[in-house]
This record gives C-alpha cells, structure tokens and sequence, in this order.
C-alpha cells in the first residue's frame, strides 16, 4: 500500500502526462497541439468577421481573405438582402464593404472587397479534390460573435453529387463563409451550413463546406467578369 501510494507522489512531482501512449513532462506540447496552434496563429489573421445590415435586423459570417488589396470570399446567404456590409479584421480595424460577386444558393458563395490602409494577410489555397474521409480538418469562424474562434474535426463525408464536405468540426451561425482547413493551414473548404432537428440553431456535429476548388472557379470567373 504505502509503495503504490509512494509511486503516485513521484509521477506527480515529476509532472508526467500519458497522452496517447506517449510520456511528457506537464506543460509541453503534443504534435498534434503544435499543428493546431500553428495553423491558427498563421491563418487566423486573414480570417475577418462581416455584419450585414439587413431590413429587419443584422446576419454575421466569416469571410477570408483572398487578396492583400481586400478581396474577401464569404457566403452568399450572409449577405443576402444588405442594406450595408461592415468587415472586421483579426486586429479590430473595421471597413465598409462593396459587394463584387455572388453565386445562386446551391453555391452559396460571395467576393466582398474593402480598402485598406496597408497590405493584408491572405489565406492559402489547397485542392479539395485529394480529400479523404476520416482526414483531420480545422474551422476558424465567429460563432455568435465570439470571433476566432478554432475548432477542430474530420471529414465525415464527402458528397460528390451535391459537391459538399460534409465534416463533425464544430460549425454554428456566425461560422458561415469561413475557412475548413487541413493540417498545413491550408483552405480546402468553405463553411456554409449545419444541419439538425432544432431548425439549425445548434451543432451537433454535422456540418457542410463547399469545395475550395469551387470557390477558386468563382473567384477566377469574377475577375474575368470584371475585366
């Protein structure tokens, strides 16, 4: 008894955790926490959070920066009816808004543009065609006005027919037209919506993102349609 109790006083003075089968000291950093902080420090500020003044009240997103000139990609349906669109960047810095392009509701996407006073961080393309079930996938998004917010999932499925990924990461309102992401930070999808029995108010852990390789087809057409 005394030996047993002994032994539970050493490993706790030495401040060993057993994560995943592996011994580390209390404080340090697994791999897999290393990535996610990696990725939100590197991404989260080409992440912004849009208020669009509607006729009977506001709608909020999340838009990402695709451009240092402030060309922003978000969700159609965040927009959909504005009287005015207001961009807030990671830092705080606020800006009126013009809308550039969007797409019918299957698509669900939208180009926002403001003028900055300096360049701004963009995010980084991947190819959503080399997605895989069961791949770890990261969202930054504003849900209910709590903006950055990271979290983390996999990808539950992919419906190609619908051109959806479909994903567990938590994905509430606020988080529509922000970045799904893979491990190297890279955004291999849009987040659009959420499904479940209480009308779409809550998550619970399923969630759809449209296709980067979609939205990259949108942004590419739009400046062709603007030249």
């Amino acid at each position: 008894m005394f030996k047993r109790f002994s032994a539970v006083i050493v490993i706790a003075v030495l401040g060993f955790n057993c994560i995943m089968g592996e011994f580390t000291f209390a404080g340090q950093l697994i791999p897999d926490e290393e990535i996610n902080i990696t990725v939100y420090e590197r991404i989260n500020p080409a992440i912004v959070a849009i208020e669009a003044e509607l006729i009977d009240g506001v709608s909020s997103g999340t838009g990402c920066i695709v451009s240092s000139d402030g060309l922003i990609l978000t969700g159609s349906h965040v927009i959909d009816g504005y009287q005015s669109i207001e961009v807030t960047t990671f830092n705080g810095q606020t800006y009126k808004a013009q809308v550039v392009s969007t797409m019918g509701k299957f698509r669900d996407l939208a180009l926002l543009k403001i003028s900055p006073k300096r360049p701004l961080q963009t995010i980084k393309f991947g190819d959503s065609e080399s997605l895989k079930v069961g791949q770890k996938v990261l969202a930054i998004g504003n849900p209910f006005g709590f903006n950055g917010t990271l979290t983390q999932g996999i990808i539950s499925r992919i419906d190609y027919a619908k051109g959806k990924i479909q994903t567990d990461a938590a994905i509430n309102p606020g988080c529509s037209g922000g970045p799904l992401l893979n491990s190297s930070g890279e955004v291999i999808g849009i987040n659009q919506s959420i499904y479940n029995p209480d009308n779409n108010i809550s998550n619970i852990g399923i969630g759809f993102a449209i296709p980067i390789n979609d939205a990259k087809k949108f942004i590419q057409l739009s400046k062709i349609t603007k030249k």
